[in-house]
């Protein structure tokens, strides 16, 4: 099932199974479903909610997403993907950084393959990971948008923090 969402990004898709989201993909996602049936689109509670608390984030409000997610991928891809839930908001760090948090530093292309493929994005901060020299490179929805999610972090942390 999935439904879409407006956001300041452009629209986003969000796809749930029974139990858990499957997927928050931005219009033109590098790395998106190849479409989404109409037959398929509905809603839900769990759908609602993941709205719900995509509206909060970008209204400043919400931090922390607290919903049941199911992301398909690989062993190895979902251990990076546990590893990007662990960025706190408003920070950044690099590929380097969590192929060594996952134990092995030489896997840092394929802990940037592995970004690129996560299906939950924003609420598994992809957006987050950054070049070993804090520059911007990669983002399946594109670095416009990977742009403007880091500042709005660093605005709304920036906006508590003082």
């Amino acid at each position: 099932m999935w439904t879409e969402v407006e956001s300041p990004i452009g629209p986003i898709r969000l796809t749930a199974g029974a139990t858990a989201l499957t997927g928050v993909f931005m219009l033109k996602h590098k790395y998106g479903p190849a479409g989404f049936p109409e037959e398929e689109r509905g809603e839900s509670a769990l759908l609602t909610e993941a709205a719900r608390q995509l509206a909060a984030y970008f209204g400043g409000e919400l931090r922390d997403f607290d919903l049941p997610l199911a992301p398909e991928g690989s062993d190895f891809q979902r251990q990076v993907w546990d590893e990007l839930r662990r960025i706190p908001f408003g920070e950044t760090t690099s590929y380097m950084a969590i192929a060594k948090r996952i134990g092995d530093p030489r896997q840092v292309r394929a802990v940037g393959s592995a970004n690129g493929r996560n299906p939950i994005s924003i609420i598994i901060p992809c957006h987050r990971v950054v070049g070993s020299d804090g520059s911007l490179v990669g983002y399946g929805g594109g670095l416009d948008r990977k742009r403007w999610l880091l500042d709005h972090e660093i605005r709304v942390a920036g906006a508590v923090l003082q």
